[in-house]
């Protein structure tokens, strides 16, 4: 298991040889010892990324598109090992972390195939005297931080376009959880990558080492996923030298089921949009909004399955306590749990599937994400309330709706201030869609034809006759 630096090509050790630990969530035991980069460390990175840009971007699409391809075959194979590792990591169960490395692998398959059909036009200019000549470059050079709680996907969905387009990368992974991009940058440099285009970094001082690389006029582009506190500080630093910025942000999703619902499906897209990554995910069910005729039914039904979900740990103690400051704040404002609520004893930092009812838009977790195995449920009385409900959050990443009418469908997807909509279905993230949000939760996309845009410039040439 690769637990140094990646630059150049080289696996190497931090500057001084300075390390920190990486703790396996479920016994809060040191799982590895890795690299911890130095500002020095982090600039080397960047320049062995700068010195490689104008070659890579020569390098024909096909060639690009092969070595994604192959990457793909080579995480395909490794699924076992990969999820093993995740879980140690993560805490994710076995089953969640495969599935992650089978969404996070369709990344490169799918931008494998995008990167032959980048894009140009000609046309002739209105007086006629001109050819009008548009072409696409890779945008250059570029900075890519990714969170803890999908240590392949969040990666892969950067790296993949970037690939694609041309662009040479540095990236920084969560400290929490560093050792499934390390892998990752095994398999890429297996795969063909030439030494130098991915560049992987990792430390516990991300401000630090990270502050240098997005004020250096030779970077040229960032991009996040993480919370939106980080994301306006990112975006801040930024602007003195005029990046390019795509950020993946927090999220506060809704989830709305209409009267006319069919309570069989809501209940399992309920199960999807909240237990998937344990609820630690920003598109995870964060408010749940139910017709008053339903609520009852619902929440009963919901809490049944929620009490058979296995118990899994959360990624830290940090985070395992502001779920239980969450829930804690709900109940002394009179909610009602129906299953879960409590810290159960023992090692690690687990947390059980927790249902709420009479939840006032008062508490805390109305407006904070949750980030854990929480749903509270709250009611509405018409359509008009449901989706001022929905909106009322500084967020806009993802919603979910449930409804037997085609025409209400139409209406609540249109009227809801988010990115994405998931209409009868409680997953929306596809590799071949645009992923990402309105307001504070980003903007910039992720996947689909969009995503391969992010990394590209358009160039505009006139032709004189």
């Amino acid at each position: 298991m690769p637990n140094q630096l990646f630059i150049a090509g080289q696996w190497r050790d931090a500057e001084g040889g300075a390390t920190f630990e990486v703790e396996n969530p479920a016994t809060g035991e040191t799982l590895a010892t890795v690299a911890d980069a130095s500002v020095a460390d982090g600039k080397a990175a960047l320049d062995a990324a700068v010195a490689v840009q104008d070659d890579w971007a020569r390098t024909a699409p096909r060639d690009r598109g092969e070595i994604l391809r192959r990457a793909f075959e080579i995480i395909t194979d490794r699924t076992d090992e990969l999820a093993e590792q995740m879980t140690a990591e993560m805490g994710k169960p076995i089953s969640e972390s495969k599935t992650e490395i089978a969404y996070g692998a369709e990344f490169f398959r799918w931008f494998a195939e995008e990167a032959v059909r980048i894009s140009g036009r000609y046309s002739v200019a209105p007086n006629g005297a001109t050819r009008l000549l548009t072409l696409k470059q890779p945008v250059g050079p570029c900075l890519m931080i990714t969170p803890w709680n999908f240590p392949l996907a969040m990666g892969t969905r950067k790296i993949g376009p970037a690939v694609a387009a041309g662009c040479t990368m540095v990236i920084k992974p969560a400290s929490l959880t560093p050792l499934t991009m390390l892998s990752l940058g095994e398999i890429m440099a297996e795969a063909g990558l030439p030494e130098g285009v991915l560049n992987i970094v990792t430390t516990k001082s991300t401000g630090k080492v990270m502050e240098p690389l997005i004020r250096d006029p030779r970077l040229r582009k960032l991009t996040f996923t993480g919370s939106t506190e980080v994301g306006r500080s990112l975006i801040e630093q930024s602007a003195e030298q005029v990046l390019r910025v795509s950020m993946e942000l927090g999220g506060n999703a809704p989830f709305l089921v209409f009267e006319d619902a069919d309570l069989d499906k809501a209940v399992e897209g309920a199960m999807l949009a909240k237990m998937r990554n344990l609820g630690e995910a920003c598109t995870a069910a964060n408010r749940f909004i139910v017709h008053e005729s339903l609520a009852e039914e619902f929440a009963s039904r919901f809490a049944a399955k929620m009490a058979e979900a296995p118990v899994g740990p959360l990624v830290e103690a940090k985070q395992r306590d502001k779920v239980a400051e969450l829930v804690d704040d709900a109940k002394e404002q009179g909610a009602k749990v129906l299953t879960g609520g409590e810290v159960p004893d023992g090692a690690g930092y687990f947390y059980p599937p927790t249902v709420l009812t009479h939840v006032p838009q008062q508490a805390r977790m109305w407006q904070e994400e949750i980030f854990g195995p929480v749903a509270p449920v709250f009611t509405f009385t018409d359509d008009d309330e449901a989706l001022r409900m929905a909106n009322d959050t500084e967020f806009g990443l993802v919603a979910y709706a449930f409804t037997e009418s085609y025409s209400r469908a139409i209406k609540v997807y249109e009227g809801l201030h988010t990115g994405m909509v998931g209409i009868n279905q409680g997953v929306v993230s596809n590799p071949s869609a645009p992923f990402g949000g309105m307001k504070s939760s980003g903007f910039g996309r992720e996947g689909g034809d969009e995503g391969i845009e992010e990394y590209l410039e358009t160039k505009y040439v006139g032709l004189a006759l």
